[in-house]
């Protein structure tokens, strides 16, 4: 009788999903940081642990590396930096303010600048992020010789709200590089999730569906710690209302 009844509440655990965990929600985590400046390599490993430990309960923590180039001059050329990742920092001083601009400096789903090597403040950010309304947003990846072709499942836009542009990057995992010069010199500096490239897509229309992009491979990329990231980003508010990732497949 006893083994009939475990029978029957297995099923019914089964049936119904009890004690299965909520789906994680997907949050962006975007660190402004630089191999010129000396309180980022902290701020580096943090991004690590969010990457690989996923800390945050309940959150799937999305997070990309953008490395400016104003700390170029001081000795050291960070190789990872571009002058799109300094325009993108810049663009979201509109919304904290002109003296926003710094490393290490953690933007948060769009909507909250910190310091980006706080791992209390961090946590409790990305914490409360993941209580905000989230689309819902899936991708896949996968290479060819020399370009990613990236397929998106995009939501329909929510009516009456604010215009919302597609962004898609490719990041790359496990590199490290031995600095010579400047703040950081005789430092071997490791770094996850670093952005190669970026771009904006269209803006989500009024209905849902599939599209695709292709991005191109630069030689010299690792091709298996490749990562295609996918998020809806508002024009205005510069908030993220949706992320996902995928590995690059070839």
């Amino acid at each position: 009788m006893f083994m009939r009844f475990a029978t029957m509440l297995v099923v019914i655990l089964s049936a119904t999903g009890a004690g299965a965990p909520p789906p994680r929600v997907p949050v962006l985590v975007e660190l402004f940081t630089s191999e010129g400046c000396s309180s980022c390599p902290s701020a580096d490993a943090l991004l690590e642990t969010l990457l690989r430990d996923q800390p945050v309960d309940g959150v799937e923590v999305i997070p990309i590396g953008l490395h400016v180039d104003y700390f170029n001059y001081l000795g050291w050329k960070d190789t990872f930096s571009a002058a799109a990742f300094t325009e993108r920092q810049q663009d979201y001083s509109r919304i904290f303010g002109p003296d926003s601009v710094y490393t290490p400096q953690m933007v948060v789903d769009g909507k909250d600048g910190i310091v980006g090597n706080d791992r209390p403040l961090a946590a409790k950010t990305i914490a409360a992020a993941a209580r905000r309304p989230h689309l819902a947003l899936h991708a896949t990846a996968h290479a060819t010789a020399d370009s990613a072709t990236i397929t998106i499942d995009l939501p329909a836009a929510p009516a009456g709200g604010e215009k919302i542009q597609v962004v898609a990057a490719v990041t790359e995992d496990d590199l490290t590089t031995a600095v010579q010069r400047g703040e950081n010199k005789g430092r071997t500096l490791h770094h996850v999730a670093v952005v190669r490239k970026i771009q904006t897509l269209d803006t989500l229309g009024a209905s849902a569906g599939p599209t695709e992009t292709r991005i191109r491979l630069v030689p010299g990329w690792g091709p298996n710690h490749l990562n295609a990231v996918v998020w809806l980003q508002g024009v205005k508010s510069r908030q993220v209302y949706g992320v996902a990732s995928a590995p690059i497949l070839r």
